[in-house]
Formats: structure tokens, C-alpha cells, sequence
């Protein structure tokens, strides 16, 4: 997983090593103050012999070379430091987005209806950024830390070697301790992480269907029903929590043993006469520097754990496997004339599933328009996100111009396919760059053209800024039919040969439903058509009707032909009161 990782981290690997090196610079001159104690005392201090003005002249010049290194050197190493460590790891932040965002896209129907869009965005937001630790810490500042380590220890082994090693005694102490809670760390990190995507996801679904929990007042069950989540992840981060502090605690009691014997075995050697006072302040202050870096890399560790763990759920994500893909020698379909064919088609959404689809024989020829109706359940809609590969039949293949569709490329499929659905996404931008989603390079005039097409620039021009008028998420500010309508000028903008019409206008008012229905009459002129309606008064002119019953058709014919057999089509239209 970490070799994975380090994929994105290659291109970066001279920054990093620049930022390491920096750093070393930045760490390693803090390492001169001990020095300047030890020369303040044993130098300028405690010898006899030496004059007032001498011992004066002595330390402004020894302060005046520190000032300069501190003031004039280290501000700018600081500067760099930071921003290239901050830089670098953003950047390749921005790089996994990116991938992940383009391996979103890839994924299938299938995925998005397993899984909660809230998990997802938190992998793609909490997950990835947690990540950031391994760069910043396990990439470059656990390597800063030991690099002062071995700096101080050699300065201190320089200065004496007996209080060194009396120094490095809780070494192993320490080492066993981040090895024992390492492990641990992990696992809750991982559980953690789990709990507040649950907590994400939940939100994020609660808060689309708001209206839905006001209409039925039951803010105060769904306030029960979030809690249990969040409590959820309260436990999972008190118990992540435990374990962090316990592992502080232990940690931090072996590096406070190591001063006591340091201190104890120094001031012996001073007065034994084999150690300078200067020596042993300048050793103190080395403790500082040697343990402070110890304790640092148990934070290190603990940001690791989250970071590795946030790693595996990242990498979860992009070990999803692609349903609908181009096959190898896949061809870009450059026009069609729109004959499909479904040839002994069947589909189930998973290999223990039902038969959603059984054993279709249909042709649906260049030009005409073909409705499926039947009772809810029946398959329609899964028959026609078929078409544009939304999903890949199971059994039997589905032709277009007589080559199955699963020879040409995803993409240039789509490209020659216009669908208006029942409940068509608006993103929260404008007017204009919604329709502008079905042909980004269209100019302002093809736009407004496309809009006239679909009975929609009349409203357009009476919002408050026309086309650059904000609509809000999911086009929020817009009535079902104004939405539908901008819905219907991104088809007219594409003006593809195939249209694809699911339940269009089910969802609006009569008055809408009208001038919807002649706009999409007016859209399905001279292209292939496949409908999915439940309102037969909205497909008396397909030139053919399949009526689709637990995953069959059952009846094939024009509306008239149906309507004389008496049969389930007619049972239909008699229920609907026409």
C-alpha cells in the first residue's frame, strides 16, 4: 500500500529531499546554544585571570555571531522549509484527487447505488487529507528528527561519552513502547475513520431529504437515529483516544527517566573534577534536544497510524473494479443512423440477483419511436440504461448498426445518445452552464437556440440575471418543469441521433406536462426514440408500444393494434381512465 502511495510521491522526490536538507539546517542550529552555553560559562565565566572589559568584549562578540546566524540565516531556511513541505504535499494531495475524481467518474451505476455518496466524499475529502501526515511526517519530519538525534548524540559524545551512553540507557524502553501501541493505534485509527464516514454519510442524506423529515415531523426520531451514529463514532474515538494518551504517558515517563540519571551522573563527574560545570549545562540543554525529537516521533507515530489507515480506505476506493469498460480494440463511434437491436438480452444486477430482464428479441429501427410501458417493477428503466451502457447486459448483446455496442468505446457511445429522465440533476451553477454541460465548446447563440427549441428561453429571460441566473443545488430555485425544460435545451444542444425519454414528464402538472410533451415531440422529429412511460397519453404516437411485464415483453404493437387485442395494454390505458 505505501509502494503505492509513493507512486504519487515520486515526481516529488527532489523536493523532498531539498525540503529535508533545509530542514536539517533549520533543526541543526538550535544544536549551537548548548555550545554557547558551555563557551559562556567555561570561557568567559568561571576562568580567573580575565578583566571585566575582556570578559565583556568576549561575549558581545560570541552573541553578535549567534544573533547574525539566528536573526539574518535562520528566518529564510524557516520560510523555505515550510513552504516546500507545505507545497510539495499539496500538491500531491491534488494529484490523488485528481485520480480518484477520474476513477469516480469511471465507476458504474451499480457502485453508486451500493454505496453512500457521503462515505464516498469523505474518502475523497477526510481520507486524503489525513494522508497528508505520512509526506509531512513520515517522509520528511520523522527523518528530520533523527537526523538531530544523531547531531546531538555526536555533539554529546564529543563533549563526554560515558554521560551519552548514560543518556541512550531508555533507548530500548522507548523503541519497545512505540513498537507496542503502533499496531494498536492502527487498527482503532482504521475504526475510527470507518465511524465518521458513517456519520458523514448519514449526514449527507438526511440533509438532501430535509423537506422529507419536516413533512412528516420527525425531527425528533431522526434526531434519535443520528445520535446512535454519532455515538457510534464517540466510542471508536474514545477508545482511539485511550490508546494515543496511554501511549503518551509511557512514552513520556521513559524520556523524563533519562534527565534524572543524566543530572545524577553528571553532577557526580563535577565533582569528582572530571567534568566542567560549562560541559554539564551545555549537556542538559543537549537532553532537551535528544528527547524532544524522541517524543516527536511518537506523535509521528500516532499521525501515521491515522495516516496509513486513511491509506487503506483510499486505496479501497480506487480497488473498485470498472462494470463497464472499454474492452481491448475498442472503436470511437463517429455517427449512427440509430438501428438498435436486442438480441436474447437478459440482466440481473448481481450474480445471485433476480432476473431483472429475460430474453429480449427487439428491433428498434433508424427514425422510430418505440415506448415501453407496464406496471412499476416490470424492468423499463433498467432497459434503457442498457442502451448507453449505464449498465452491461448478462446475457444475449444489445446491437447498434449491427455491431454489438459493447465493441465501441464508452464514451462515443454516450456521444451519440440525448436522455431526458424523470428527475433531471441541475448543478448549483447557471443557467447557461448547465445546458452548456451537453456541448461545452457551444457558443451563447447555439445555447439560446437549444433553450428556444425546448419552450425554456421565455422563463430563462424572466429570471433575475437570465442565463447567468444561479439555480442552487439540484436546481432548487427552478419549478419541475422549468427544470425539465433546461433538461430537454442540453438534448437540443447535443442534438444526438439517439434519444432516450425515461418517464420525462411523470413527475409534473398538466399544464407542464403539455408543453413538455410537445417540446419532446418536437425533439424525437427524425431520430431514434426509445420512451419509458407510465402515462399512456404521453406514447399514443409511438410507432411501436412493448408492454413489459416481470422482465418480458408481453405485448408489441402501434397503440390501435393494442388497444383492439383487449389485452394488458388495454387493461392499462382502462385503468388510467383514457
Amino acid at each position: 500500500m505505501i509502494r503505492r502511495y509513493l507512486k504519487f510521491v515520486r515526481p516529488y522526490m527532489w523536493l523532498i529531499f531539498l525540503t529535508i536538507i533545509i530542514g536539517i539546517l533549520k533543526f541543526g542550529i538550535p544544536l549551537l546554544i548548548p555550545l554557547l552555553i558551555r563557551y559562556t560559562i567555561d570561557d568567559i565565566i568561571m576562568p580567573e585571570g580575565l578583566g571585566t572589559d575582556e570578559r565583556i568584549t568576549m561575549l558581545i562578540q560570541i552573541l553578535l555571531v549567534f544573533a547574525f546566524i539566528f536573526v539574518i540565516i535562520r528566518p529564510p531556511v524557516e520560510y523555505f522549509r515550510q513552504y516546500l513541505a507545505q507545497w510539495t504535499s499539496n500538491k500531491i494531495l491534488y494529484d490523488i484527487r485528481k485520480k480518484l475524481y477520474g476513477h469516480l467518474q469511471m465507476l458504474s451505476a451499480k457502485y453508486y447505488s451500493n454505496n453512500k455518496v457521503g462515505e464516498i466524499i469523505s474518502r475523497v475529502i477526510n481520507d486524503v487529507e489525513q494522508t497528508k501526515d505520512f509526506i509531512m511526517t513520515g517522509l520528511m519530519n520523522i527523518w528530520l528528527d533523527l537526523a538531530t538525534i544523531l547531531i546531538a548524540l555526536a555533539i554529546m559524545f564529543s563533549l563526554h561519552g560515558q554521560l551519552t551512553l548514560v543518556a541512550m540507557i531508555i533507548f530500548p524502553l522507548y523503541i519497545f513502547g512505540v513498537w507496542f501501541f503502533f499496531g494498536r493505534l492502527r487498527m482503532y485509527t482504521r475504526r475510527r475513520s470507518q465511524a465518521l464516514a458513517e456519520v458523514q454519510g448519514y449526514l449527507h442524506e438526511r440533509i438532501q431529504g430535509i423537506n422529507v423529515i419536516k413533512s412528516f415531523a420527525v425531527e425528533e426520531n431522526e434526531a434519535g437515529r443520528f445520535n446512535e451514529r454519532n455515538g457510534n463514532f464517540l466510542e471508536k474515538a474514545t477508545t482511539h483516544a485511550k490508546w494515543t494518551a496511554r501511549s503518551f504517558m509511557v512514552v513520556n515517563t521513559i524520556t523524563d527517566i533519562g534527565p534524572l540519571l543524566v543530572i545524577g551522573f553528571g553532577a557526580y563527574q563535577v565533582i569528582q573534577g572530571n567534568l566542567t560545570v560549562g560541559t554539564l549545562a551545555a549537556f542538559i540543554a543537549y537532553l532537551d534536544l535528544l528527547y524532544g525529537p524522541l517524543r516527536r516521533l511518537v506523535s509521528s507515530s500516532t499521525a501515521l497510524t491515522q495516516s496509513i489507515a486513511s491509506m487503506d480506505r483510499v486505496f479501497q476506493l480506487f480497488d473498485q473494479k470498472y462494470d463497464v469498460t472499454d474492452k481491448p480494440g475498442a472503436v470511437e463511434m463517429e455517427s449512427t443512423d440509430g438501428n438498435l437491436r436486442f438480441n436474447n438480452a437478459g440482466f440481473r444486477y448481481s450474480d445471485e440477483g433476480r432476473q431483472v430482464l429475460k430474453n429480449l428479441n427487439l428491433d428498434i429501427n433508424s427514425g422510430e419511436t418505440v415506448a415501453f410501458v407496464g406496471m412499476s417493477g416490470g424492468g423499463k428503466s433498467t432497459l434503457v440504461n442498457l442502451i448507453p451502457r449505464f449498465y452491461d447486459v448478462t446475457e444475449g448483446s444489445i446491437t447498434l448498426d449491427g455491431t454489438d455496442i459493447r465493441d465501441f468505446t464508452v464514451s462515443s457511445l454516450r456521444n451519440q445518445i440525448g436522455i431526458v429522465m424523470q428527475e433531471n440533476v441541475l448543478f448549483s451553477e447557471t443557467v447557461k452552464e448547465n445546458i452548456l454541460l451537453a456541448r461545452p465548446d457551444a457558443t451563447d447563440e447555439e445555447v439560446v437556440e437549444a433553450a428556444k427549441h425546448a419552450n425554456a428561453h421565455d422563463f430563462i429571460m424572466m429570471l433575475e440575471n437570465g442565463y447567468d441566473t444561479e439555480v442552487g443545488e439540484r436546481g432548487v430555485k427552478l419549478s419541475g418543469g422549468q427544470k425539465q425544460r433546461i433538461a430537454i435545451a442540453r438534448v437540443f444542444l447535443k442534438n444526438p441521433p439517439i434519444l432516450i425519454l425515461d418517464e420525462a414528464t411523470s413527475a409534473l402538472d398538466l399544464e407542464s406536462e403539455s408543453i413538455i410533451q410537445e417540446t419532446l415531440l418536437k425533439l424525437s422529429a427524425e431520430r431514434t426514440t426509445v420512451i419509458v412511460a407510465h402515462r399512456l397519453s404521453t406514447v399514443t404516437h409511438a410507432d411501436k408500444i412493448h408492454v413489459l411485464s416481470n422482465g418480458e415483453v408481453v405485448e408489441s404493437g402501434t397503440h390501435n393494434e393494442l388497444m383492439s387485442r383487449q389485452g394488458d395494454y388495454y387493461d392499462l390505458y382502462s385503468i388510467q381512465n383514457l
